[in-house]
């Protein structure tokens, strides 16, 4: 009897054991799946197509889709839905002919990558455990102060541009009168004034001189009328579309490059009504494309000829963010050029930016990999790879 009391009590220990294992394991297994703040920046490609209860866009409204698909289906479609759709998937020929047919780009992304977009829709669009932000009347209203400020300061420039020339025009005119005075008409008996007035008139019209001078080549707050208006606040701020994906050669070429119309028409083959511009701007865009003509946007930051610049560097090496020479773009309806890209302000950036070191590129500066060692420097900036000789720009 005291023997199998015994056995009895080993066992239920057992059963504990296994039990608390287990649930340690079930726990452990959630807990490396647990949702990542990756996921918001990888769901950003999502949202040019998507929304999470928005309702359809160019594709499916994701709201659900966890409960609507299996979780190993969802991984391997949201990698390769081509792949699927071409081996006769149904469920993926399904959706590829109930949305016209556009394909869904490949995503190179994991799987755990995937289940934790996965989780960020599940949750609504908002990573688990983050602060709650302010309100959207409250971001609205901030951002209308905002642009209410930026447009206050375009229009200030742009009113010192016009006293600038009203004040050389002003000059000039003096200048010759006094000229005309003095070698002339003589009604000013006393010489001096005259030569007074001229001494001034050529030293403030000197100094206008070498203002418009030094802006030679410059277009800071340029911003032209485009040929279909377009917002970039309604792309990239409230629908936050990823600057990639329209400007897809921005990290691969000289040049960020302007979207063609078919890119435009991945969206607004369903989205045929804005909501600032009703119909009118979008039906450019679609007649554009069933016409088979470009839209002729006006390029808005201009570098002179003699400049070279090179877009891919700065993105891919610099790791730059776009905000950092365009402004913010994503509070901007019509695009202005922000920054004046004279060269003194891209010294003064390369003077301040720090250089990653870890690259293999840089293996070859053997003198300032023999700094940091020494602890002679802590940091390498782009002025110490050559940010400041002239023929890396001027060649």
């Amino acid at each position: 009897m005291i023997f199998n009391v015994s056995v009895i009590k080993s066992l239920l220990r057992l059963k504990g054991l296994l039990l608390s294992g287990f649930f340690t394991l079930l726990l452990f297994i959630n807990l490396s799946y647990g949702q990542t703040a990756e996921a918001e920046a990888n769901f950003a490609v999502c949202k040019a197509c998507h929304t999470i209860g928005g309702g359809k866009l160019v594709g499916p409204d994701l709201q659900g889709v966890t409960e609507r698909r299996d979780e190993a289906w969802l991984i391997k479609f949201i990698q390769n839905s081509q792949e699927l759709i071409n081996a006769g998937d149904p469920e993926a020929v399904k959706i590829f002919e109930e949305y016209n047919k556009i394909p869904m780009p490949p995503n190179n992304l994991t799987d755990d990558q995937v289940r934790d977009i996965l989780l960020y829709i599940e949750n609504g669009g908002v990573v688990a455990g983050a602060e709650v932000g302010e309100t959207e009347q409250e971001v609205a209203e901030e951002v209308a102060v905002e642009d209410a400020d930026t447009e206050l300061l375009v229009e200030m420039k742009r009113e010192d541009a016009r006293h600038l020339q009203a004040t050389f025009i002003a000059m000039v005119v003096l200048i010759l009168l006094a000229l005309f005075d003095l070698l002339v008409t003589k009604i000013i008996k006393q010489k001096w004034i005259p030569i007074v007035i001229l001494i001034i008139a050529v030293i403030i019209s000197g100094e206008v001189i070498f203002i418009e001078a030094t802006n030679l080549g410059r277009q800071q707050y340029y911003q032209p009328e485009q040929p279909v208006w377009f917002s970039h606040k309604v792309h990239a701020g409230q629908n936050q579309i990823d600057c990639k994906y329209c400007h897809f050669t921005a990290d691969k070429s000289m040049h960020s490059g302007i979207p063609p119309v078919a890119v435009c028409m991945n969206c607004h083959n369903q989205v045929k009504k804005g909501k600032i511009t009703g119909e009118t701007e979008i039906a450019k865009v679609i007649d554009a494309y069933n016409n088979g003509e470009p839209i002729e946007w006006v390029k808005v930051h201009n570098l002179p000829d003699h400049v070279y610049f090179n877009h891919s560097q700065h993105v891919n090496v610099g790791k730059m963010d776009c905000t950092e020479c365009h402004g913010d773009v994503e509070k901007m309806d019509e695009i202005i050029q922000v920054n004046d890209l004279s060269m003194g302000w891209c010294i003064d950036c390369h003077r301040t930016k720090e250089v990653n070191f870890a690259n293999k590129f840089y293996d070859q500066y053997k003198q300032l990999h023999e700094e940091i060692a020494n602890g002679e420097k802590s940091k390498v900036l782009v002025t110490d790879v050559g940010g400041e000789d002239c023929q890396r720009c001027h060649y």
